[in-house]
This record gives C-alpha cells, sequence and structure tokens, in this order.
C-alpha cells in the first residue's frame, strides 16, 4: 500500500491529485507517470465497472501514485471490493450524517476498527505479504467523506469528529444545486458552506479537499489560501476536450489562409 499520502494528509501538507473518468489504463498510466500524489477513480459519474476500476487502481499504483476511487455509492460491497484491489482508501460521495460516516468508516477498515471482510486479493499481494498488509492498512488506508449538500454542511462538525475519517472533500457542482444556484460557485451561499465545512475540518484536525475543475490553475493557489489541503484538478477528460478543441481550432485556421 501507498503510505505517502496518509503521511502528508496528516501532516497537513498540501496534496494535489486528479480524476479518472474514461477508463483507459494508458491513460491512467500517463497521468500517474505526470507527477500527482493521487489520482481517484471515479465510480459515482461514469460507466467504469469494478474489473476496468480495479486494474486502474494497478496501474496507477504501480506508477508509484497513491490510487483513491470515489464510490458510486456508501456501499459496504463495493468498498471492500477496490480496498481489496489495491486502492488506498476512498472518496465517499454524498454524507450526511455522524453515522453515515461511521458507515464509511466501518466498510475500510478490519475488526476491530470496522467491519470490512479479510480476504487475500491483490491488495495483501494475492496472500503473500498478509501480515504486512494488516499493518500497513491500519497505518495508511483513507476515509475521505464528500460533503456536497446542505444537510452535510449543518452537520459537517459531527461528520468530520467521526475516528478513521481522515478529511472532508466538497463536491462544488452538487454543493451548488442544493443551494438552488447550480453551478454559480461564487455564490454567497456556496461561500459559506465551503468556509464552514474547512473550518470544522480543521476544528477536527482533519483536511478539507475540493476540485478546481476547470482553468486557471491560480484558482488552486486560491483554494490552498482559505484552508483546502487535498485539491484535485482538472481530470482526463477535462484535459483531453480542451486540447482538441485548440488543436482543431487552430488547424480551422488553417482553411482561411488557403
Amino acid at each position: 500500500m501507498n503510505t505517502s499520502l496518509k503521511a502528508q494528509l496528516v501532516a497537513g501538507r498540501p496534496s494535489f491529485g486528479s480524476w479518472l473518468q474514461l477508463g483507459s489504463l494508458p491513460v491512467a498510466e500517463i497521468m500517474a507517470a505526470a507527477g500527482f500524489d493521487w489520482l481517484a477513480i471515479d465510480l459515482e459519474h461514469s460507466a467504469i465497472g469494478i474489473e476496468t476500476a480495479c486494474s486502474l487502481i494497478q496501474v496507477v499504483d504501480l506508477a508509484g501514485c497513491a490510487p483513491l476511487v470515489r464510490l458510486s455509492a456508501n456501499d459496504p460491497v463495493q468498498t471492500k471490493r477496490v480496498m481489496d484491489g489495491g486502492a488506498c482508501g476512498v472518496i465517499v460521495p454524498a454524507v450526511q450524517s455522524a453515522a453515515e460516516a461511521r458507515q464509511a468508516v466501518d466498510a475500510v477498515k478490519y475488526p476491530p476498527e470496522g467491519h470490512r471482510g479479510v480476504g487475500l486479493w491483490r491488495a495483501p499481494g494475492y496472500g503473500a505479504r498478509f501480515t504486512e498488509y494488516q499493518q500497513e492498512y491500519r497505518e495508511a488506508s483513507i476515509v475521505i467523506v464528500m460533503i456536497e449538500h446542505r444537510e452535510g454542511v449543518e452537520h459537517a462538525a459531527e461528520i468530520v469528529a467521526v475516528p478513521g475519517v481522515d478529511g472532508a472533500f466538497i463536491g462544488p457542482y452538487d454543493l451548488s444545486a442544493s443551494y438552488g444556484v447550480a453551478g454559480e460557485l461564487t455564490h454567497p451561499s456556496v461561500i459559506n458552506a465551503m468556509d464552514r465545512v474547512v473550518e470544522a475540518a480543521g476544528e477536527a484536525d482533519k483536511v478539507a479537499g475540493i476540485h478546481v475543475i476547470h482553468p486557471p490553475v491560480t484558482q488552486v493557489r486560491d483554494r490552498l489560501a482559505e484552508g483546502f489541503r487535498m485539491v484535485a484538478y482538472g481530470g482526463d477528460m477535462l484535459f483531453l476536450e480542451p486540447k482538441a478543441r485548440e488543436a482543431l481550432i487552430s488547424l480551422r485556421g488553417f482553411d482561411d489562409d488557403a
């Protein structure tokens, strides 16, 4: 298990990651080799299935990058399968209460901290590193809860205080939609909600995270100044589409010159 990301989070050092939604192994390898601290494999807003997810985990891990999985739901079965596949941890969507946060932790941790079933698949080296993995996961497994609804904001302090929760990650678009201003990420209601989550995380000595989806990259500097320490920037399709469109605009310019 990659233990460097957990050390970054515990120390409060900024960590920079990105999002994988295309399900392409070569793209994942390119992204991991670029030097991100972590990559989140998105099972919520993509067509990626469990077999592809585990292949992506393997590619990212072997490239020296920490693989996280954004689950499709707070699902103990899905959690167990991606953790057995070698994920460093999970990002759990739409957590609204301390009880739901405890459910997420419970699914990641083995007894006595939780109720994850013990298996001998890839994470413990197909059984060869069983003892070592048992120690590593206790120290290095990661649970990030997503607070992306106004109800979650109201309970943010209780959510991040749950033992085993390492941080709270804001879903900015869902959060804005829950306040009736979908996509208006600078609306005062959204800004106030984000501030409340960052404050709650800081008081619990946990990290606050957010996804900076579109350029300019200077937004990342602004988020760090606001107290975020786990920042995702862009994503595989978000890097590809603008560059393809930019290239085509240049190509069309040659028509004018002809």
